[in-house]
């Protein structure tokens, strides 16, 4: 399955959800613009950041999220493996096959 459609996919499922229970995504929808607008750091840099945590976590829709929206921000492959790199120095090994994973994601999201 390619980027693209796990990116569809995610979608799909996360509007599913919001029909089961609004009120909670709303208000995660609300944290999320709360924190992306505010404070000191801009918005690529706080993406590259739930990027590195989506890989140390293994969240491979999350990587796609965001590495989506580092995309749309101006990112680039250079700038995002810097990223990689250091969620693998804190992650380990499970981190270096998700960062495999987000650079994939991040070259057909880019068309490189």
């Amino acid at each position: 399955m390619s980027w693209k459609e796990k990116l569809s996919n995610t979608r799909s499922g996360l509007r599913n959800l919001n029909g089961a229970i609004p009120d909670t995504t709303r208000a995660f929808g609300a944290l999320g613009k709360s924190v992306k607008e505010g404070g000191t750091l801009d918005f690529k840099t706080k993406e590259f950041v739930a990027l590195g945590i989506s890989v140390a976590d293994r969240c491979e829709p999350c990587i796609s999220l965001h590495v989506e929206a580092l995309v749309k921000a101006g990112a680039t492959r250079e700038e995002v493996a810097d990223v990689l790199a250091m969620s693998i120095q804190m992650g380990g090994g499970p981190s270096m096959m998700y960062a495999a994973k987000a650079l994939e994601c991040y070259d057909e999201l880019a068309g490189t």
